[in-house]
């Protein structure tokens, strides 16, 4: 019976949904099936005209979660239970917390006397997407906890579906899925010599409990075949690549979460000018150690090469292959991500003078923004006790990833 009301209630919510207003909504059109949830695209029932792409998942704690994005691209989270007694068209604040951390008060509209559903600001929509878990109260209601793990890609087949409904219709309705991995922009340079390939390695860290690693767009620009990756002194397995932007030189794989003990976390405040940092990778991987190597220096500016504000300039010594290696703190959290060094060659051709430890990184607002646009959840930390040099280092052994393919070969640049 308990089983059987669910079912309706289900189906209730699917045809009452609706993002824009309180009327009802016609669908779902097409498919999204993501974990546990399910959904599509729907209508506006007086209009014809699409509404949204939405879905929902029946928990446990009785209450049925549903999630969607408008076609004017606002997300909203609503709540339906059979048990609920709510007044249409009133206003209901809802509280919500996030991972114990994160709090926000929304404002939900009942939709019926057993639903209600709100727009959520931008700001508590990034931090939806990040979360693992989401604790809910309303008055005096006791709290009802929902397990936020399926969500991050939901959201993603969410975002799909709306482009792809105002691209071509409703009629362009199908099996939504993630977004494809994002093509290299036309008519960037292009440096390949035709015809011929390369081993081609580099660095990547581990940056969710999904197995996704971020590491440098120039670090698999140009693989052919699969994409590798391993931590020290284990097999090697095959990534896949999630997105890429090459004009921040960022790129996002992903593993089998389960190779993965544990995953990097971001520092939540501002580096300094002064502030000592550890960068660790797989320089000149087959011709040194085969284990990552570690460097120290400090953050030398805030900016990179005229005055870039996406990069810290630090004096820890990189070389190639160390591209796409984490750059730590003393407390071991992420302040950037290595990405280049200066041509010291081409310098002293023009100065006369051989410039030294000048390298950079990739700031964590730039792979912070990444991350959030490819909707992947990652975690944040305070500076805490300072660690050792030797101890940083054993902590990143369980994330830091030699990332190595077969490459078309290019020419060698600053980066590599």
């Amino acid at each position: 019976m308990r089983k059987a009301l669910f079912l309706a209630l289900f189906l209730a919510v699917f045809v009452q949904l609706s993002i824009t207003s309180i009327a009802s909504a016609k669908g779902p059109y097409g498919n999204i099936h993501v974990g546990q949830w399910k959904g599509g695209a729907f209508t506006d029932d007086n209009t014809g005209a699409f509404s949204h792409c939405g879905a929902t998942s029946i928990y446990d704690n009785g209450v049925i979660l549903v999630v969607g994005l408008n076609s004017h691209n606002s997300w909203l989270l609503g709540f339906a239970s059979p048990n609920f007694r709510l007044t249409k068209g009133n206003t209901v604040p809802v509280d919500v917390t996030f991972d114990g951390q994160s709090q926000a008060r929304l404002f939900a509209t009942a939709n019926s006397n057993i639903m209600a559903t709100a727009i959520l600001p931008p700001n508590v929509a990034r931090t939806f997407q990040k979360s693992s878990l989401m604790v809910v109260t309303t008055g005096n209601s006791s709290a009802l906890q929902f397990n936020l793990t399926s969500t991050a890609p939901l959201l993603a087949v969410l975002a799909n579906c709306v482009s792809t409904v105002k691209a071509g219709g409703i009629n362009s309705a199908g099996e939504f899925t993630a977004p494809k991995a994002v093509a290299a922009k036309s008519g960037a340079p292009n440096t390949a010599k035709s015809g011929k390939t390369e081993g081609h390695t580099g660095t990547g860290f581990v940056i969710s409990a999904s197995g996704h690693i971020i590491t440098n767009h120039h670090v698999i620009d140009g693989c052919v075949g699969d994409i590798k990756g391993n931590l020290t002194g284990e097999a090697a397995s095959t990534l896949r690549l999630v997105n890429s932007d090459p004009t921040s030189d960022l790129a996002l794989l992903q593993g089998p979460a389960e190779s993965f003990k544990t995953f990097a976390k971001i520092r939540d405040r501002t580096i300094h000018s002064g502030d000592s940092v550890v960068a660790i990778g797989f320089p000149f991987h087959g011709l040194l150690s085969s284990d990552f190597t570690v460097t120290t220096g400090i953050v030398s500016s805030l900016s990179g090469i005229l005055n870039d504000t996406s990069r810290l300039q630090i004096s820890a010594a990189i070389q190639p292959g160390n591209s796409g290696g984490p750059l730590l703190d003393t407390s071991g959290n992420i302040v950037g991500m290595v990405s280049s060094k200066l041509d010291a060659l081409r310098i002293a051709r023009y100065t006369g003078s051989i410039p030294e430890n000048i390298s950079f990184a990739i700031k964590t607002g730039a792979i912070r923004d990444f991350l959030d646009n490819s909707v992947v959840p990652y975690e944040t930390a305070a500076p805490g006790t300072e660690l050792k040099t030797a101890d940083i280092a054993a902590n990143a052994r369980a994330y830091t990833l030699l990332i190595s393919c077969t490459a078309t070969e290019r020419e060698e640049t600053a980066k590599r």
